[in-house]
């Protein structure tokens, strides 16, 4: 059906057919038929956020012997425009290059050459990179090839089990929020730890940093995130996932860890959250920044007879929550002033100002960071409905 319309089932039931690597020879396939599309590729971001790597709808396959600097390339410009670009190849072709990203989790980009292309084929291309965004989602929990391409440098074992406990996605758009989160050095970190959840109500974060380096750390933030998880999907609100993350380190003796805890209420904005020995979050309210005032209990692991705090904050439409673990306020990072880049970052989307913050912090320190550095930013946008302006609220 050349110049047709993008038939979404049809696409899905041929990428589900063919095995899990190929999903890429599936669009191009497809791209081919009705447009005669040439040289059709996905390239994808790798895993310190620098480069892409080309995979090619070839025998060819993932090329990670030349990967491409990101720094200032058409590909840069589309992934953070989040726009298709379209110019011409210099042989009488166009090239198309459109954002491969699915609820705000950037994969990559689709790369394809056209001998021509209206509005509505430029339209269907963006509907086919949109499609390959969730078939990569659901193809890669059964290969290794886009983990495998995404290692353009050695990744240390400890950072090999860290990643394997955060989220899959690093960023979610919805209706009343975004956030993004992001941790260097990626392929040596040792404790740190963000998580997220969304569910019919609530939105749980989670940031957590487990004493020590290396492989210690993170066994230890292999036990701690266990924890959590297991209570939040016991339906234990965050005080109760401290208590079960406190109790899980105490049993084991593993260590000591710090962490902040929050659920946010979708309805009304009202965040409930506990802070276990974690640096205090920063938000940015009406162009001003401040360190919300939150009272700091004793990390997870500490034997102590007093319990955790449950803590009240009201988010507001436009503000921007940032958290932090104390890598990101390291000895050597400590002329980085955060306040002012989060100020001065208020008007990129949390992915961007996620990669200034810690571009800031890794080149503050020449890139010989001593800690990890995590940062998770939420931007809220609105309330479905209006907040009880009556309760208790922290950092008012």
């Amino acid at each position: 059906m050349k110049g047709g319309d993008l038939e979404l089932g049809e696409l899905l039931a041929a990428a589900e057919a063919a095995p899990p690597g190929e999903s890429v020879d599936v669009v191009a396939h497809d791209l081919r038929k009705r447009f005669g599309a040439e040289a059709v590729s996905f390239l994808f971001v790798d895993l310190i956020g620098q480069r892409l790597v080309r995979l090619a709808a070839t025998e060819a396959g993932v090329d990670r012997e030349r990967p491409i600097d990101l720094q200032g390339t058409v590909y840069d410009t589309v992934l953070r425009s989040q726009r298709q670009l379209v110019e011409e190849d210099g042989q009488g072709g166009r090239r198309v290059i459109t954002p491969v990203t699915n609820r705000g989790d950037c994969l990559g980009v689709l790369e394809v050459t056209l001998q021509s292309a209206d509005d509505t084929v430029l339209r269907q291309v963006r509907d086919a990179a949109h499609a390959l965004a969730y078939i990569i989602v659901t193809d890669r929990r059964f290969t290794d090839l886009y983990h495998l391409g995404r290692r353009t440098t050695d990744t240390s074992l400890a950072a090999e089990i860290q990643h394997q406990l955060l989220p899959s996605a690093s960023c979610c758009e919805a209706a009343q929020f975004t956030l993004a989160a992001g941790l260097v050095p990626a392929d040596d970190i040792g404790g740190d730890t963000y998580d997220y959840t969304l569910d019919r109500d609530t939105l749980h974060l989670s940031i957590t940093d487990a004493m020590g380096h290396d492989t210690n750390s993170a066994l230890l933030a292999t036990l701690l995130v266990g924890a959590l998880r297991r209570a939040r999907r016991s339906g234990c609100d965050a005080l109760k996932q401290a208590s079960h993350a406190h109790q899980a380190l105490l049993s084991h003796s593993r260590g000591l860890a710090t962490g902040q805890l929050l659920c946010v209420d979708l309805d009304t904005g009202l965040c409930e959250l506990v802070n276990a020995g974690h640096p205090r979050p920063l938000r940015l309210r009406d162009n001003v920044v401040e360190e919300v005032k939150l009272a700091v209990n004793l990390p997870f692991g500490v034997a102590a007879p007093t319990s955790y705090r449950l803590q009240q904050l009201q988010l507001l439409p436009g503000d921007r929550l940032v958290l932090l673990t104390d890598g990101m306020q390291e000895r050597g990072a400590a002329a980085v002033d955060l306040a002012s880049i989060v100020h001065d970052t208020r008007a990129l989307h949390p992915r961007e100002a996620v990669q200034s913050l810690t571009t800031a912090v890794l080149d503050a320190c020449h890139g010989n960071l001593r800690d990890d550095a995590t940062v998770l930013i939420l931007d809220w946008h609105s309330n479905r409905s209006r907040p009880d302006e009556t309760g208790p609220e922290a950092g008012s």
